[in-house]
């Protein structure tokens, strides 16, 4: 009972220290922004409530067109890949189990949004790389006059951002179907004469939902939101909605703020809707889908459709390979002419002068990245163990609470929260940036290491009580060596977040904190596809070189341990 009493109280203080740390600072960020919304702001001298701000907000030119191009990129977005990923699962599922799948993720899991978005500008431009290898059997002496990138149609927004998704999802998708046994329901559903796919829709499908219905809205939340990607590959004039609030913000004139904050809560109100659309969506496909069971038809085949979603995963796979080397190619690039698919001449002199600004910001990043990281790892160690030791279940509400800041857009809250922080006398600056990174770094890793954590074999810590080791033993010499593997790849993951903040690190550094992130989306725009070619080479290197670390130092440290068969394991 005492032992039980202790895990509880640690299960308690953590729980206290993420409210208290990470999601009190968003209900009271998102509270100023409310009152500059309805205009109450003293320090500029705003001190009368009304709707002034909404009216100013509402006369802005190219408000709808932002609003619609956000809904219409943020939706379609998410919609394809959530269904990409659902076709290609239903095609190829029994080929993609445990670590096999993950490490083919990884590259595209692992690399920045902002990294990826500047890839694919190199690959998608009329001078890009698609364009150049097209010239000569198109017979194009200059590059196309085609908006291919910043399109007005949101198109090369929606295909980045589906370059990230479609793998975020098909893991999700993969560690969800762990808990359902797939091969008997296949094995059944093919016996009574249902096609691969109808299998799929009428009976893995509404078990895995439930399960995945979190990671989609987050996917969604995300998608309605973006900046750092909208910022590159988007519409420009006028932008998607949270683009043009980022820039109101940052306008000289202080008064701005209060219409962007109006935009803020316009903001989150647009997920809200984005949400219930969900959740209206669902209960119209159960509705259907009853029916559809009912009549028992076992309709046309699913093949050509899972065919089609496969080469297009595919499609979109090689599209995030090439924009990752195009990074590459383009750092170490000196002579490029149209329409040579290839450089002509080859140089070290953008990587050369690291006093231009790429050292700086890459110590900053690094040293962001380890310090809001670890905080998060021994959190959630210790929300785990206090779990242990308390014997207690797995709570749904609070991990409703650690999908919590994932799925409030960032721009509704940041303002408010920089706000807060001057309100507290605490100046902008590395710590600060730190504290709102963690905010999104926490649910990541929590995510990554309680699923390892709950499945481990617990007779191990039975066996080690009976031998007289006490709860602090069992977790140095017990959990946490059985453990190493998540706990570095919840690491890794934690970096790669870290790594990939855009508004935080804005907001809350209050533009003095230079990363790979901010620097990169700032030189996005440039003529010198050198220097982005290094930012966005080194923002990419920083995660992979994480993840590779957490695939080594395991493999390293468990090399002599071997399985019941005298089979080396790692």
């Amino acid at each position: 009972m005492e032992r039980a009493a202790s895990g509880r109280g640690l299960r308690a203080a953590v729980l206290i220290a993420v409210v208290l740390g990470l999601l009190a600072p968003i209900a009271a960020g998102l509270w100023q922004t409310g009152r500059a919304a309805f205009g109450i702001l003293p320090a500029i001298g705003a001190t009368d409530a009304g709707l002034s701000p909404w009216g100013h907000l509402l006369g802005l030119p190219g408000l709808g067109s932002a609003i619609r191009r956000t809904l219409v990129t943020g939706l379609a977005a998410s919609g394809l890949s959530l269904i990409l990923a659902v076709g290609f699962c239903a095609a190829v599922h029994a080929r993609m189990r445990g670590n096999r799948a993950a490490r083919l993720l990884t590259p595209f899991l692992a690399a920045p949004h902002a990294a990826i978005a500047i890839g694919l500008a190199f690959v998608l431009a009329p001078s890009g790389w698609i364009a150049r290898m097209l010239a000569a059997p198109m017979g194009w002496e200059r590059p196309p006059d085609v908006a291919s990138v910043n399109d007005p149609w949101g198109i090369a927004l929606i295909l980045g951002l589906m370059v990230k998704e479609v793998p975020f999802l098909l893991l999700v998708i993969l560690a969800a179907l762990t808990q359902i046994p797939v091969r008997l329901q296949m094995t059944a559903g093919r016996a009574l004469g249902y096609g691969r796919g109808l299998v799929w829709l009428k009976i893995i499908m509404p078990q895995v939902w439930p399960l995945i219905r979190l990671p989609v809205l987050v996917v969604l939340a995300y998608s309605l939101s973006v900046v750092d990607m909208a910022l590159i590959l988007g519409p420009s004039n006028p932008p998607t909605l949270a683009v043009l609030l980022t820039r109101l913000f940052a306008a000289p004139d202080i008064g701005l703020i209060l219409p962007a904050s109006a935009g803020g809560i316009l903001q989150l109100a647009l997920v809200g809707l984005a949400f219930v659309l969900v959740r209206e969506g669902e209960g119209l496909a159960a509705r259907i889908g009853l029916v559809w069971l009912r009549r028992g038809g076992r309709g046309s085949s699913t093949g050509p459709l899972l065919q089609l979603a496969t080469a297009a995963t595919l499609a979109l796979f090689a599209a995030g390979a090439l924009a990752m080397l195009s990074l590459a190619v383009w750092s170490l690039a000196w002579r490029w002419s149209w329409p040579l698919p290839l450089p002509e001449s080859w140089s070290l002199r953008a990587w050369a002068t690291p006093s231009a600004g790429w050292a700086r910001a890459l110590a900053n990043t690094a040293a962001l990245a380890v310090c809001s990281t670890v905080p998060c790892l021994v959190l959630a160690i210790a929300w785990l163990e206090g779990e242990d030791r308390g014997r207690m279940a797995r709570a749904r509400w609070a991990e409703g609470l650690i999908y919590l800041p994932l799925l409030i857009p960032q721009i509704s809250f940041l303002f408010g929260m920089n706000v807060l922080l001057l309100r507290l006398g605490l100046k902008p600056g590395f710590w600060a940036v730190v504290w709102g990174q963690s905010l999104f770094v926490f649910p990541y890793v929590m995510i990554a290491l309680s699923d390892p954590w709950r499945a481990r074999d617990t007779r191990l810590d039975c066996t080690a009580a009976a031998l007289g080791a006490g709860p602090w033993r069992r977790l140095l010499r017990i959990k946490l060596p059985l453990l190493l593997a998540p706990i570095c790849t919840a690491a890794a993951i934690g970096v790669a977040v870290s790594v990939a903040q855009y508004l935080p690190t804005l907001f809350l550094g209050a533009g003095r904190i230079a990363t790979l992130t901010t620097e990169a989306v700032a030189l996005s725009s440039s003529s010198d596809r050198r220097v982005v070619g290094v930012h966005g080479s080194l923002q990419a290197a920083l995660p992979f070189l994480a993840y590779g670390l957490a695939f080594l130092v395991p493999a390293l440290l468990h090399r002599n341990r071997r399985d019941m068969r005298g089979e080396a394991i790692a």
